[in-house]
């Protein structure tokens, strides 16, 4: 009873700061937290009833693992899985360099007002739907009036077909995705670096120091625990990929496939041909579990290196 009433006089005490975190918790139950039961689906042949959402899974056959089955028995199964991964690999790794530079770049800008206008530049394509990024690729790469192959008549050069060229879109799909979220990634180094004590940076002067060794002995270093924080989140997430870049970049072309092909397009693909929800919901539970375990192997070695930057 005691420990019961203490808990009343520390929601009491702390009311305030709960009322503020209200919102989001309640967003988090509603819609991460509720909807883990419907994993059920996963591991059943889902048909929708008359009787409604709950009835439907009720009511539908239980299949066990067959809907993974059915997920990896595929000749694809490989493919996707590869290409999701290694893409995000790519995009971790060249992102967390870039964002780096960019951040340190533009804090070392003198005139701030300029320095705001490259920032606003720069994060501007974070906001773009993929639909106009894809548009907006499709104005380059077009095989009649595209900008790239007026550029390549232009040195007399044979135009390329883009669309069906599969070679060259491991590279086309990187560069946009860090175009698209450089800017947003390097804002967050950015404030972590406005937050460092200038006294740092004035103590390296006296010593001399120059630019170069300020950033490696005092920028970098102050950085390295946020860096480590955000590479832990987008290693949970390296079994998902970006559904608008891998589908609405491409355009769909069959012929692109082979490079283009990720889990969560090949799934929409199957569901809406299939309509099998039950694969669709296989493959989410597939993606989180790994994730979890991918942040959880990640955090431990963190941990074991360096205590003070794990997640926890």
């Amino acid at each position: 009873m005691r420990a019961i009433g203490q808990f009343f006089k520390n929601i009491m005490l702390n009311k305030a700061m709960l009322f503020f975190v209200l919102p989001g918790a309640l967003w988090f139950l509603f819609f991460s937290y509720l909807p883990m039961f419907g994993t059920i689906i996963a591991f059943k042949e889902y048909r929708f009833s008359r009787d409604g959402f709950l009835a439907s899974i009720i009511d539908s056959k239980w299949v066990g693992l067959d809907n993974f089955k059915f997920l990896f028995s595929t000749n694809d199964a490989y493919i996707i899985t590869r290409n999701t991964v290694l893409y995000n690999f790519a995009f971790i790794v060249l992102g967390l360099i870039l964002s780096v530079a960019l951040a340190i770049v533009l804090s070392e800008i003198v005139n701030k007002r300029l320095a705001k206008v490259y920032q606003t530049g720069m994060f501007l394509p974070y906001f773009l739907s993929w639909v106009i990024v894809g548009y907006f690729a499709f104005s380059f790469l077009s095989m009649d009036k595209g900008v790239l192959n007026q550029i390549l008549g232009w040195f007399g050069m044979e135009p390329i077909q883009w669309y069906s060229e599969a070679k060259y879109w491991p590279y086309i799909l990187t560069l946009i995705s860090l175009w698209k979220s450089i800017g947003y990634n390097s804002v967050i180094y950015l404030a972590s670096i406005t937050g460092i004590d200038k006294s740092l940076y004035e103590a390296a002067m006296i010593d001399g120091a120059n630019k170069w060794q300020q950033i490696k002995s005092i920028t970098i270093p102050m950085l390295k625990p946020l860096m480590t924080i955000l590479t832990l989140l987008a290693i949970g997430r390296i079994f998902y990929a970006d559904f608008g870049l891998f589908y609405q970049v491409p355009r769909d072309s069959g012929t692109l496939y082979s490079v283009t092909n990720v889990i969560d397009t090949y799934v929409y693909r199957g569901l809406k041909t299939t309509g099998e929800i039950g694969m669709s919901t296989a493959a989410g539970l597939y993606q989180s579990v790994v994730g979890f375990a991918l942040v959880m192997t990640s955090n431990y070695i963190v941990r074991k290196y360096d205590k003070e930057n794990a997640l926890f």
